[in-house]
């Protein structure tokens, strides 16, 4: 038995008959990193006064309070869509893109409380419908707002990487280097296969094996996590210099936007 189901059949044991727990065919590791990503942030805002919501976050244009509200809305969309997996009555994520952006500007402009309240109740409304989804839910296949097709079970990721990002994105002590080491490397996995820059090579001081982006070229090295924030276009921008990492060349620009949906 692997570390992580030991450790939930153990839980299972302490709580008794009457608790209810994740399906067995949930994504555990997913769900686990999704929930530490959730205990991050939850420090991280406890962390900050009401007034330093409305100070500018690391995203341009945006204020703590614009990614505090992605958060909180992020979970409400991604529990409708779980409701939807266990109903069989789907529903899309938003009405629009731009319902959405609309969305986020108007819970930026929540008083500090609400704001707080909104981020925690969502996030635990969309923890209770994971925790109660049947086994076949969690493949049921459910539609992104850009049309891409994905089953219930990859949610937990979605929502993992939104928070951790989002810990960043705050601007308020947040660290990838926090992360857990496998939701680091799936980043790190799923940003080289999207890669559209210069053809570069990725060595992970901490990691044993080489990424390569595009036909591979030359290296830049860091810790996974410094390499996890340079190419989700977190830092440190283009040019000859870069804290945490080292390279021969200077690196390319990543260019993402930190404010959409996937």
């Amino acid at each position: 038995m692997d570390p992580l189901e030991a450790a939930r059949a153990a839980l299972r044991v302490r709580q008794g008959a009457g608790a209810r727990h994740d399906a067995p065919e949930a994504p555990a590791e997913a769900l686990l990193w999704a929930r530490l990503g959730t205990a991050c942030v939850a420090r991280l805002l406890n962390e900050l006064p009401d007034a330093a919501l409305y100070a500018p976050s690391a995203v341009p244009g945006w204020t703590r309070a614009h990614v505090v509200a992605r958060l909180g809305y992020q979970a409400r969309a991604l529990a409708c869509l779980a409701e939807g997996a266990a109903s069989g009555a789907m529903q899309p994520m938003h009405a629009s893109e731009e319902a959405r952006r609309v969305e986020i500007e108007n819970g930026a402009s929540l008083p500090a409380r609400a704001l707080r309240h909104l981020v925690s109740h969502a996030a635990a409304h969309l923890d209770v419908e994971w925790r109660d989804l049947s086994g076949p839910a969690w493949d049921a296949p459910l539609t992104l707002p850009d049309g891409s097709v994905i089953a219930t079970r990859d949610t937990p990721w979605l929502r993992a990487r939104a928070l951790w990002l989002g810990a960043v994105d705050l601007d308020a002590g947040g660290s990838l280097r926090d992360a857990p080491e496998g939701f680091l490397d799936r980043l790190l996995a799923e940003a080289a296969a999207t890669w559209q820059g210069p053809d570069r090579t990725l060595i992970a001081t901490d990691r044993a094996s080489p990424i390569r982006l595009g036909a591979g070229g030359s290296a830049i090295r860091g810790r996974a996590a410094d390499l996890a924030r340079w190419i989700t276009g977190r830092g440190p921008p283009a040019g000859p210099a870069a804290p945490g990492l080292s390279h021969e060349e200077p690196l390319p620009g990543v260019a993402v936007d930190p404010t959409s949906e996937l």
